[in-house]
């Protein structure tokens, strides 16, 4: 929980320094979308007893993304996200639902006005909710990610991008402690945004 906490505070830290920010320099605003291809999303089931259980789904996912420019080099952004996944072992149904929020910050290098290879970090907190058997269980918990990709820049208004990432989402407890899943995945993604605001 302290870890929510602190990622928390730092985004209402991190919101009015960006305005501030904007307002003497020169961004670009931007919001958009992003699908995600899960590869082998890891969701570890473990009991403190019995046998532990790791379910492996390649599905897809989709999130939004609210951004800024804020200098030649860096961008912030806002992103919220949704994957899941399901499955069967003997007599008992795994469901699991998750919507990540994170504040990601990129590093990245222009060429030509066009081509921007990138590498980004983000860190946030996520709420999974975890349907095992007949128990329901939510978390909101520490996540973070870390980030590579190149984006490319169709004309002044909309840039695409094609990335690759490592995500851990967080866990949930279950039956007061008894068992927790952990959550993490690696990623590709596509995603557009369109940009406003240039000055």
């Amino acid at each position: 929980m302290k870890k929510v906490l602190f990622a928390l505070c730092a985004l209402l830290f991190v919101s009015p320094v960006m305005a501030d920010y904007c307002d003497e320099n020169t961004c670009d605003n931007y919001v958009g979308f992003r699908i995600h291809k899960n590869e082998n999303i890891a969701f570890e089931f473990n009991p403190e007893y019995g046998k532990s259980a790791t379910l492996r789904r390649d599905n897809f996912g989709l999130g939004v993304v609210v951004g800024n420019r804020l200098s030649d080099y860096i961008k912030v952004e806002y992103e919220m996200s949704y994957t899941g996944g399901e499955s069967e072992r003997g007599a008992t149904d795994f469901d699991y639902d998750v919507w990540a929020n994170m504040f990601n910050m990129y590093l990245f290098q222009e060429f030509s006005g066009v081509i921007s290879p990138y590498v980004g970090v983000g860190i946030g907190a996520t709420g999974i909710w975890a349907d095992v058997g007949v128990h329901s269980d939510m978390s909101f918990d520490f996540s973070y990610q870390a980030m590579v990709g190149v984006n490319f820049a169709l004309n002044n208004r909309v840039d695409v991008n094609l990335g690759l990432k490592y995500q851990y989402y967080g866990a949930v407890e279950h039956g007061n402690d008894l068992a927790v899943t952990d959550v993490s995945a690696t990623e590709f993604y596509f995603g557009a945004v369109y940009k406003f605001g240039l000055k």
